[in-house]
């Protein structure tokens, strides 16, 4: 691998997680993106409340996203071996950790419908 392309990207993802999974996260991911960017433009504006209870899920979504990726690379916490693994590690817990807070933000926003305008 002499370069680092999307091309090489999704085919180490795909062999990782399997072509089936990986392609439903990649849609399951702009399925919520772009709820989340129609709640935002529906409200006008991001309620503090709802914002609070999705940051307090961040702490959930940060270890599962950790858990499931060590999972699906038969892996374990034990077999981290330099810097980089950790930051790779801290990068994933990261990503789980804004997914499921922007996820729990929008299913919010989108069950409870819109604000009044009083």
């Amino acid at each position: 691998m002499e370069q680092l392309t999307p091309e090489t990207l999704i085919a180490v993802f795909e062999e990782i997680f399997g072509r089936v999974l990986f392609w439903v996260m990649v849609a399951a991911a702009v399925v919520v993106t772009l709820a989340f960017l129609y709640v935002l433009i529906r409200d006008r504006s991001m309620s503090m409340r709802k914002f609070l209870l999705s940051q307090l899920s961040m702490p959930f979504g940060a270890v599962a996203a950790v858990i499931f990726v060590l999972a699906m690379t038969h892996s374990q916490l034990r077999d981290m071996g330099g810097a980089i693994d950790v930051i790779v590690l801290l990068g994933i817990a990261a990503m789980g950790a804004v997914g499921i807070a922007i996820f729990v933000y929008t299913a919010q926003s989108l069950l409870r419908g819109k604000p009044d305008e009083s």
